[in-house]
């Protein structure tokens, strides 16, 4: 299945490190964050899943909820995870899904044939509290994830949702934002009594909305 952004995001039923759950009752009204790793007990899983879990406050602050998969059993994912805490200085805090007969991987199109019938790519889904699918991003194997840039992105997303701005290129937190082309000048006007710098037509340049 080949998921695209705007789509509502699969629910499902799977076991994690914390119980069963099926998972838009456990999202509720929160953003989340959806990932698969290819194998438990291999080197840059490891580091990924030890620095999403020293990122709880960040994700906290965000409302937003983590969640981690891959194809390994539930026993392994607990027996994993003394791994990480000692190897990474972090216990693991968020679930991590056993998806052993691949029915979540395959839901998500996490399987890549040409890569690995086996194991789940590196796949990432942001996911917004109406349950649609608002960021995409496949790693390969080989590849750690950023996860400081899917912290940027869901930045830009609740500020693209909550004040009608986009977010420029290299964009980071607390730096100028760009007035969507959607928003007239006298609506414009209402949102940001401040004023705004007017490059082009399109192109208008705003200080970050606080809040």
């Amino acid at each position: 299945m080949s998921l695209r952004l705007g789509d509502t995001a699969p629910d499902f039923e799977a076991d994690t490190t914390e119980g069963r759950i099926r998972f838009h009752e456990w999202l509720g009204d929160a953003w989340g964050v959806l990932f698969s790793h290819p194998k438990n007990y291999t080197p840059v899983c490891t580091t990924e899943l030890g620095y999403t879990a020293k990122l709880k406050p960040a994700f906290d602050a965000r409302n937003v909820k983590a969640i981690g998969l891959s194809v390994d059993r539930l026993e392994d994912h607990h027996g994993w995870s003394k791994d990480i805490e000692e190897t990474q200085g972090a216990a693991l805090n968020f679930p991590l899904i056993a998806d052993p007969d691949f029915k979540v991987s395959n839901l998500y199109g996490m399987i890549h044939p040409n890569a690995s019938d086996r194991f789940t790519v590196r796949s990432v889904f942001v996911i917004d509290p109406n349950k649609k699918v608002r960021l995409t991003i496949t790693y390969p194997a080989s590849t750690g994830r950023n996860f400081d840039e899917i912290l940027r992105v869901i930045d830009s997303l609740q500020l693209t949702d909550g004040y009608k701005v986009a977010t420029p290129v290299n964009w980071k937190a607390g730096e100028d934002v760009i007035i969507v082309p959607a928003v007239s000048n006298e609506d414009a006007g209402k949102l940001f009594p401040q004023g705004w710098k007017e490059l082009k037509p399109y192109l208008r340049i705003v200080s970050q909305p606080k809040g």
